[in-house]
């Protein structure tokens, strides 16, 4: 299971090293990652993302909203390839999709991780806890 919070910076050639904690759950040198909601990328173990495909090919081809979803999803994948010291390059229009100044921060999502520009993570949870205040003050 996912879980904890990374800082990362970039290192030489715009490449991210994935945190030991995230790559000890990931089978292998390749891993998915696509885009995400709120312009981060989720990222998955090749096998899970197989299972997590056949989730979103099962949704009604007559909704739109399940179209828009694959195209969003299925449009953004690709496969990454980790080096020997557990580093990867994301490709360019992954790379714009998040918006990163310098670094990333990595999230565990239970079944998935999340990569975040350090920015939009920052403000998601100023967003978030808004929220949750708002639902622990209709108890």
């Amino acid at each position: 299971m996912f879980y904890g919070e990374y800082l990362v910076s970039f290192t030489a050639g715009g490449r991210l090293v994935l945190p030991k904690k995230i790559r000890a759950l990931i089978k292998g040198t390749q891993f998915v990652v696509t885009k995400g909601f709120d312009r981060c990328l989720s990222g998955y173990d090749a096998t899970d993302w197989q299972n997590r495909s056949s989730e979103f090919l099962t949704s009604s081809l007559l909704s739109t909203e399940a179209l828009e979803l694959r195209r969003i999803v299925f449009s953004g994948a690709v496969y990454v390839e980790l080096d020997e010291q557990g580093r990867f390059v994301l490709p360019k229009n992954l790379f714009e999709y998040l918006e990163i100044t310098d670094k990333a921060i990595f999230v565990g999502v239970g079944d998935h991780f999340e990569i975040w520009s350090q920015n939009k993570w920052r403000n998601y949870l100023v967003k978030a806890s808004k929220k949750t205040d708002l639902l622990n003050d209709n108890e």
